[in-house]
């Protein structure tokens, strides 16, 4: 575990390979820490990379983020000012899982020649979503997207969240056991500010109050479509982003659907995603 600083906020992050390696950015997502990369940061690792996955701001041991903000663009800053922070001049491989996925867009596109390669996974380009023509899809996305409207709520979903987080986890990626993923998830949520700041990553998403100005040219680039090879990896049983909508995004650029994997990939089929990763890496 190391840590830097990024102006006010502190940030921590796992690494491995060697110091002097192409950089690697794996960015993690809701509900979910940096200890998601755990299979496939040795495998970049042993590829060279100089792999660097950071929590991010409100998850601990990270800050919480000093102006408060936990919109997606304030996400994108984080990630360049890491990037930047890092040094060496090479561009990055970037990747991103859920909302990891939705940074590392905002980040390409903000961003572009800190970056030489994006590999998302669990979320698909947000332009996906013009292709939808299927009113019982977008039926049962918003379904499946419940949860976003209970997080709006202040308090009731703090203080149910030690209860959401592992019936997330279950119901996202049926038939894995996250016991050590949820433990972990909960260690880095375990005060008050840090439950509040994990929520308002999605009360910034549909309540314009909790955005800054400061981000807005960041907000903006989440929208757009990195002009970098780009891979998305979607598990076939994704009780979060229902498959169907994952498969529009072949439409946009290169996709690998994961058999008997859910939300979380990374986790559930190491080595599918890093045979998938490393394909991609080698064409």
């Amino acid at each position: 575990m190391r840590r830097i600083r990024l102006g006010e906020l502190e940030v921590a992050y796992l690494t491995a390979g060697p110091d002097d390696g192409r950089p690697a950015l794996l960015l993690h997502g809701y509900p979910d820490t940096a200890w998601s990369w755990c299979h496939l940061a040795p495998v970049l690792a042993d590829r060279g990379y100089r792999v660097v996955a950071p929590f991010l701001r409100g998850y601990g041991p990270t800050g919480l983020a000093p102006d408060g903000c936990y919109q997606s663009g304030a996400l994108v800053a984080d990630a360049v000012a890491l990037r930047r922070a890092l040094g060496d001049d090479r561009p990055a491989l970037l990747v991103g899982h859920d909302w990891g996925a939705v940074t590392a867009y905002g980040a390409a596109v903000f961003a572009p020649d800190l970056w030489d390669r994006v590999v998302t996974m669990a979320v698909p380009p947000l332009p996906t979503g013009a292709a939808v023509r299927d009113p019982g899809l977008v039926g049962k996305q918003l379904r499946a997207s419940w949860y976003m409207g209970f997080q709006q709520l202040p308090w009731l979903s703090e203080a149910v969240l030690d209860r959401l987080v592992p019936q997330l986890w279950a119901d996202w990626s049926p038939g894995y056991d996250a016991t050590a993923d949820v433990e972990r998830v909960l260690a880095a949520l375990d005060t008050p500010a840090r439950r509040t700041a994990a929520l308002r990553y999605y009360r910034a998403w549909l309540q314009p109050w909790h955005r800054s100005p400061r981000y807005r040219r960041e907000e903006r680039a989440v929208f757009g479509m990195p002009r970098h090879p780009l891979l998305y990896l979607f598990g076939a049983d994704d009780g979060c982003v229902r498959p169907e909508l994952s498969r529009l995004a072949s439409s946009l650029c290169a996709t690998v659907e994961v058999p008997d994997a859910g939300h979380f990939l990374p986790v559930e089929r190491p080595g599918a995603v890093a045979a998938a990763v490393t394909g991609f890496l080698d064409a």
